[in-house]
């Protein structure tokens, strides 16, 4: 399909919508976001050097930039439907594009897709991580851990849970990976793997149920967002250790917190002793002035039936420690 000359045409509107200043953004391996705001103004995120303006653009034109979207995604954007969600076909980068009368002129914000993988040395070489929480991460993969990588919006967990993922090739190169994601945003260099796209008629708690048939190694979801929490975590403890998954959560106590919410949308009750059995490393990942830094790395052993048992590695330890 992407070859089809409709395609290539739908591709070259895109690019001349977008712009000159935008498509040098999404060329910038070092670009994290592109936002642009109501009044006009264009800003581009960067990897450790936080956000900068980058110019401004019109309001017809970036109604333009909304429509060609749309109209890429077959789908329709206009005042009584003035969202629009979606991959652009240039690069697979996340947009979100909003159109009056949720706000004030056309606003959008794409989401660059990682283009390098950044290893877990380079993590400790950007002082995002320490050298010890790599171990305890390395150490995670070798025992075939399940692993929850926490963080706000923007905080570089999938960027994270990639490099986790690249640890998981390297040591156990022979795993099969069933990888299941709402938007294609993981890399894997696995030379068995399968990688399963929600739909709008085929949910998260769907896909799962089909990868339990699919002979999985690893379990690998890219983020989860609702009751299919339960479905997954039933999964890790059925057979299938050593999984990755992100949350939306700020610290590694609040992302076991979430995943009660989230089990409880299926279960009426918070699966505390679930959680505990099959979590065993929670990351949180977050930002930190002009780059972001890995908050502590915490181990789950169990929920006892008041608390869960944890030995946490956070990163003011070992810097307290060095100095």
């Amino acid at each position: 399909m992407s070859s089809t000359p409709s395609h290539s045409r739908l591709v070259r509107k895109l690019t001349d919508a977008l712009g000159e200043a935008i498509c040098q953004a999404l060329d910038d391996p070092l670009v994290v976001e592109i936002m642009l705001n109501p009044d006009g103004r264009l800003f581009v995120e960067r990897l450790g050097q936080g956000i900068e303006s980058i110019g401004e653009l019109a309001p017809g034109a970036a109604e333009i930039i909304i429509g060609s979207v749309a109209h890429a995604l077959q789908t329709e954007v206009d005042a009584s439907q003035p969202i629009i969600s979606g991959e652009l076909p240039i690069g697979g980068h996340r947009f979100e594009g909003l159109l009056p009368p949720i706000v004030a002129a056309p606003t959008f914000t794409i989401r660059r897709r990682a283009s390098r993988l950044i290893p877990l040395e380079e993590y400790v070489g950007a002082g995002i991580m320490t050298h010890r929480q790599a171990t305890v991460l390395r150490s995670a993969v070798a025992s075939r851990m399940n692993i929850v990588i926490s963080g706000g919006t923007g905080s570089g967990k999938t960027t994270l849970a990639n490099a986790v993922i690249a640890e998981i090739v390297s040591l156990s190169p022979d795993d099969r990976l069933v990888i299941l994601e709402d938007t294609a945003e993981i890399q894997c260099a696995a030379e068995n793997a399968v990688a399963l796209h929600t739909s709008d008629t085929v949910d998260m708690a769907r896909l799962l149920k089909s990868t339990m048939r699919l002979r999985p190694d690893r379990i690998i979801v890219g983020e989860v967002r609702d009751g299919a929490a339960l479905t997954l975590l039933k999964a890790w403890n059925t057979g299938h250790p050593g999984g990755v998954t992100t949350i939306h959560a700020d610290s590694a106590v609040s992302a076991l917190r979430r995943l009660e919410q989230l089990t409880a949308e299926v279960s009426q009750q918070p699966m505390r002793e679930v959680i505990g059995e099959a979590v065993d490393l929670v990351v949180s990942i977050e930002r930190a002035g002009h780059g972001r830094r890995v908050r502590d790395v915490m181990r789950v052993t169990a929920f006892d039936g008041a608390r869960y048992a944890t030995d946490h590695h956070p990163q003011i330890d070992e810097e307290s420690h060095a100095a």
